[in-house]
């Protein structure tokens, strides 16, 4: 998943930019109003090609790689919350000199992303929240994934009978059946993830995941044209959970029919045109 993700029309060489002493790899694609993609736990800005593709022919994508995962560094000291991430995030807009932008945040990108809509709101001008979840994790699956990675620090791998357990919960059950290509996608990529960054990294994010605070009330205080949606078969954030924050923020959910958890990579083209068609009334090319 850090392989080159340059759509064939369009040259763009990823940069880096420093953020309290480490380094975040960006993807710059692309020219006209500005959106920024934000990508899933344990996935990189590769996730996103499907939509570059498309997208980047009308619109400025900026794709950054969160910490430990694609090109980037490791996740600075001091970062605890999910605020810190959205503060991190908010400096790479004023590094690039924009001032507002579109958001498209899946899993934990929404959930940075939701934070960085409260935190700089003037500065987020649509945003589409897709398979993530703005409650507070349930505590008898917080304390099994706090778990988890206390086991992948340990090892600082994820052994086969571990990442049996992590790849199925990124895809709807019958996903073999559609598209193999995926599960063993994110297995090759977490077979091959470098030591190092599992302790500093991804440890400590899924620690922040998990340990997030309930941010649904807040963000029932956006006003902001925003787009709720979920995969049908979504395992890691079912579909009430984004209707929760459809509610809040009295916006369209949508279901991504034959979709879990990555449901712009189960389905694409679905994923795609309700962006584009979202775009086309509150962010026009």
């Amino acid at each position: 998943m850090t392989a080159s993700i340059t759509p064939a029309h369009q040259q763009a060489p990823s940069k880096q930019i420093e953020i309290e002493g480490s380094l975040m790899n960006i993807f710059d694609f692309g020219a006209g109003p500005p959106v920024l993609l934000a990508h899933s736990f344990l996935w990189s800005a590769e996730m996103w090609r499907p939509q570059i593709d498309v997208l980047a022919r009308r619109y400025r994508l900026i794709v950054p790689e969160m910490w430990g995962h694609g090109a980037s560094g490791a996740l600075p000291s001091g970062t605890l919350t999910m605020r810190d991430l959205a503060r991190q995030h908010l400096t790479i807009l004023d590094r690039l000199g924009i001032e507002r932008i579109a958001l498209v945040g899946l899993s934990l990108g929404g959930m940075w992303g939701a934070e960085l809509a409260l935190m700089a709101h003037k500065r987020i001008s649509a945003l589409v929240l897709m398979d993530t979840s703005l409650a507070a994790e349930p505590a008898p699956a917080r304390g099994q994934y706090l778990e988890l990675f206390r086991t992948i620090e340990e090892l600082a791998c994820l052994p086969d009978s571990m990442r049996q357990i992590v790849v199925p919960l990124f895809f709807a059950p019958d996903v073999a059946s559609r598209r193999p290509d995926l599960p063993s996608l994110l297995d090759g990529a977490l077979r091959e993830w470098n030591a190092q960054r599992l302790v500093d990294s991804v440890v400590p994010l899924g620690r922040i995941i998990f340990d997030r605070r309930d941010a649904l009330d807040d963000a029932g205080k956006l006003r902001l044209p925003s787009l709720v949606m979920t995969g049908a078969s979504d395992i890691a954030q079912p579909m009430e959970r984004g209707r929760q924050i459809a509610e809040r923020l009295a916006c369209t959910f949508v279901e991504v029919p034959n979709a879990g958890h990555i449901a712009n990579l189960e389905a694409p083209d679905f994923v795609t045109a309700a962006i584009e068609a979202f775009f086309a009334e509150h962010w026009p090319s």
